[in-house]
């Protein structure tokens, strides 16, 4: 069975979703065919782009530019609130539509999800049939359009869904890797952050097709641990499967939206000392063991990536979360700079099945911080703080 991968990414989502609640509110015009942006306040640093209509891009606004910058451009501008609330209404109904086709759903984020149609080819046949399909139905049932892309593998899928937009269905298969791939500037590889392809390009590595021909002891130098990988992507490698839990059992997140961009590795990790604190007291109230760790990171272009790490014993713990989190942000973060910060456990466990080491010493960290957590909700959450996340 050839292995078909479909990324569905819906098309400037925020903007349309925003477009279809008000129209469903008695509001007279379509946003999306006028000048509109959605905003943050414009009085906070939260005043800026988080998503534009045609006409208003037509103008030169652009995403994270501040409200104040885009009227400028469009003195005609009209600017409108996110709706979380309506917007997880809406993903909710976009993944119910194609749950009945496969339940080989990952869902990627709250707009757009990876869907395993190698598996369901012989029920439904041609994979751009299709796509053509579930297009038009989801815009015939939803309101809203998307892209789809079609490949291989979930990397060369989510290539394949941004190629063009809006309403477009695009493929990437294997053997389209050098016609399709390669020619790209290589700030446009999924995966390559902003100042990753900075570094890139300042030793003569422009193009997607200059990455895939490099040597990996020599990139080494300069990327590390990554520059394998970086080589793999730009070949159009990946063997990450589909994984259809994501969006069936939820794990325990927070995320930090930063008062300012942080570029410093030191001044993260600082953050995810907070971050693991909360989510190791949530964890120890569910009595329950993480066995994947993920640390999440949105950029200051709204690009939002993560790396994750299973572990060889479910953990729930401050020190063991902090120090696996710690290890992640290290392996993927190239000091690029960064808006938000997230860190979330998955592969919830009931009990904690432990693989012993000789080695090892038992060092009671979760039964001290369960003490703790007792005497913080018998006397106060903040009786008992650990010294180090105070005024974090």
């Amino acid at each position: 069975m050839d292995r078909i991968i479909m990324h569905i990414d819906v098309n400037n989502a925020f903007l349309s979703w925003t477009a279809l609640y008000l129209l469903e509110h008695g509001y007279k015009e379509d946003i999306r065919n006028i000048e509109a942006i959605i905003g943050g306040d414009e009085k906070r640093r939260a005043g800026i782009v988080l998503a534009k209509s045609t006409p208003a891009k037509r103008k030169g606004v652009v995403t994270a530019e501040t409200i104040y910058s885009a009227k400028k451009k469009c003195p005609n501008l009209k600017v409108f609130p996110s709706n979380r609330e309506y917007y997880s209404k809406k993903s909710k109904e976009l993944f119910s539509l194609l749950s009945k086709y496969s339940p080989d759903i990952e869902v990627a984020s709250i707009d757009e999800c990876y869907l395993d149609y190698g598996r369901v080819k012989s029920l439904y046949g041609d994979e751009i049939a299709f796509a053509k399909k579930i297009q038009k139905e989801i815009y015939d049932i939803l309101g809203f359009t998307v892209n789809i892309g079609i490949a291989n593998n979930k990397l060369c899928a989510k290539m394949a869904s941004d190629f063009s937009k809006p309403n477009k269905i695009h493929t990437l298969y294997q053997n389209e890797i050098e016609s399709k791939l390669f020619p790209l500037p290589v700030e446009d590889l999924f995966g390559i952050g902003r100042q990753t392809a900075e570094k890139l390009k300042f030793i003569g590595i422009k193009k997607v097709e200059d990455l895939a021909h490099q040597d990996e002891y020599k990139l080494s130098k300069i990327f590390k641990n990554s520059a394998k990988h970086l080589i793999e992507i730009a070949n159009g490698i990946d063997f990450e499967e589909i994984d259809s839990t994501k969006h069936i059992v939820k794990g325990i997140s927070h995320e930090i939206t930063l008062g300012e961009d942080i570029t410093s590795t030191n001044e993260l990790v600082k953050r995810l000392s907070v971050l693991s604190e909360m989510v190791a007291k949530r964890i120890r109230k569910e009595n329950k063991y993480a066995k994947v760790i993920c640390v999440i990171l949105k950029d200051n272009e709204f690009k939002r990536y993560s790396h994750q790490k299973k572990l060889k014993n479910p953990v729930n713990s401050y020190s063991e979360i902090f120090k696996n989190a710690k290890e992640i942000l290290k392996e993927f973060y190239h000091n690029e700079p960064i808006r938000l910060i997230g860190l979330r456990l998955d592969d919830l466990k009931e009990v904690k099945s432990y693989q012993t080491s000789l080695f090892e010493e038992d060092k009671g960290d979760e039964k001290i911080e369960k003490v703790i957590d007792e005497i913080n909700l018998k006397y106060g959450k903040s009786v008992i703080s650990r010294a180090s996340n105070i005024d974090k």
